[in-house]
């Protein structure tokens, strides 16, 4: 398939924002993915493209967290396994549960969610850390569940698993981010493999576009070492509110 230059301006702002926002607080798909579509690519190569590009900005990311100590590589290998089980296990219920429902039950949690946040701004408080057994089951438990949301549905898993790493197994909001990159790194590559072999990747815009989400990742994290807490608010909250208006937009 022929690519235009039409195509590379479209589509390389969107994923330089793309990859500051999921490099901070995750669900940078929201807004890359629209980029390739209204580019005018057909679906199966925005999908594949987008995710060779996410990829190539998630290992800048990955990396960078992981050179300043915020993932722990065992439990990070251990929740990456069970994301890719919770994952396999959601594409199976697509064939047998309507995702709208799904689309109506976000509807409701994640405006909730944004109020909540708003108004505690939890990221600010010192949690007491669970014992190392109860942060292990819990933070299993979020990997599968949010693995089974991947792969029914997917979109904003990484700020997902954020929020729930940090607010509900206690680990610090580092550690929570550097372990979301790890997952989403792992799960982007398991899907670019799926896409390449069915020939869904258009490798040079995806190379290009590449570069763009490396820039955009390697800005965020350093926004995110300065700022902390006080960067994943404001961008986690925009998220959901892109969220939102995508789910409302599919059902026009």
């Amino acid at each position: 398939m022929t690519v235009d230059i039409y195509t590379y301006l479209v589509v390389c702002p969107f994923v330089f924002i793309a990859g500051f926002v999921d490099a901070v607080a995750g669900g940078g798909g929201l807004i890359s993915l629209p980029g390739y579509l209204i580019s005018g690519l057909p679906v199966h190569y925005a999908l594949g493209t987008n995710k060779f590009s996410s990829m190539l900005g998630t290992f800048l990311a990955t990396y960078r967290y992981a050179k300043e100590g915020y993932i722990d590589f065992k439990r990070s290998l251990q929740l990456v396994i069970f994301a890719f089980l919770g994952s396999a296990l959601g594409a199976r219920l697509v064939l047998f549960i309507d995702d709208t429902i799904l689309k109506l039950i976000m509807l409701v949690i994640l405006p909730l969610t944004a109020v909540y946040l708003w108004r505690s701004k939890p990221f600010n408080q010192n949690q007491e850390p669970h014992s190392q057994n109860k942060t292990k089951v819990l933070c299993i438990l979020i990997s599968f569940t949010l693995g089974i949301y991947d792969g029914f549905y997917g979109p904003g898993t990484g700020t997902f698993l954020i929020l729930a790493l940090t607010l509900i197994a206690h680990l610090s909001l580092k550690e929570a981010n550097g372990t979301a990159k790890a997952i989403n790194l792992a799960t982007n590559v398991a899907a670019f493999a799926v896409f390449l072999s069915h020939s869904s990747v258009l490798i040079l815009l995806g190379l290009v576009a590449g570069f763009f989400s490396i820039l955009g990742n390697y800005l965020g994290t350093r926004f995110f070492d300065h700022k902390g807490s006080k960067a994943v608010l404001p961008v986690m909250i925009g998220v959901m509110v892109i969220f939102v208006i995508k789910i409302i937009y599919d059902f026009i």
